[in-house]
């Protein structure tokens, strides 16, 4: 095991017992990375970043079922490149509707699997304790940001439900989203700066 892998797995040890700075400096780690892989995958910005924060959220609320013996690195831009995959599905799918979405993905030797399974009562609380780390980074963003954030990432509004939501226009969201995006990052880079003066 490389000296990364090993830096990622005490992280990861760290975030299923609900550190906030651990969860932040993994997201860190590999945030810039995710994204441009991304990026690539679907040529947008805003989508890339959308996917970005999408596969850190699926990768940290179901961290209980990493297995050490694959690199973190491995398993979460499977997860990310998973989200890319069905990302540009749907999107092909509004122009090809008679596509078969199962013909074009090959099944790689680890793909995680998030169809909903039983938790043990603890699994249930560190899944509680990481959402609660979220929304309070959440909460420290002004008040119109923070809106645009719950509804696109907790309750999983699209973009034009969250205009008419709010009454807003569909351009507005998407400009307000981006900088709700920036900020998000902002505090969790302060986040990991305030994590390395303590020495972890």
């Amino acid at each position: 095991m490389s000296e990364n892998a090993r830096r990622d797995l005490e992280l990861v040890k760290l975030a299923r017992e609900g550190d906030e700075y651990a969860f932040a400096r993994l997201m860190n780690r590999y945030k810039d990375a995710i994204y441009f892989m991304l990026l690539k995958m679907v040529n947008n910005r805003a989508d890339a970043e959308d996917l970005t924060i999408e596969a850190f959220g699926k990768a940290f609320t179901n961290l209980h079922q990493y297995s050490p013996k694959f690199a973190f690195s491995t398993w979460l831009f499977r997860i990310a490149s998973n989200n890319g995959i069905d990302f540009l599905r749907k999107r092909r799918a509004n122009t090809v509707p008679l596509e078969n979405p199962d013909t074009d993905r090959k099944d790689s030797e680890y793909n995680p699997n998030f169809k909903s399974e039983t938790l043990s009562p603890e699994e249930k609380y560190i899944r509680q304790q990481r959402a609660n780390i979220l929304r309070r980074m959440v909460s420290r963003l002004k008040p119109r940001y923070r809106m645009l954030v719950e509804l696109r990432y907790f309750k999983e509004y699209s973009y034009d439900e969250i205009a008419k939501e709010l009454n807003l226009p569909l351009g507005t969201v998407k400009v307000q989203l981006f900088r709700a995006r920036e900020m998000l990052f902002n505090l969790l880079n302060k986040t990991e700066m305030g994590s390395d003066k303590t020495g972890k």
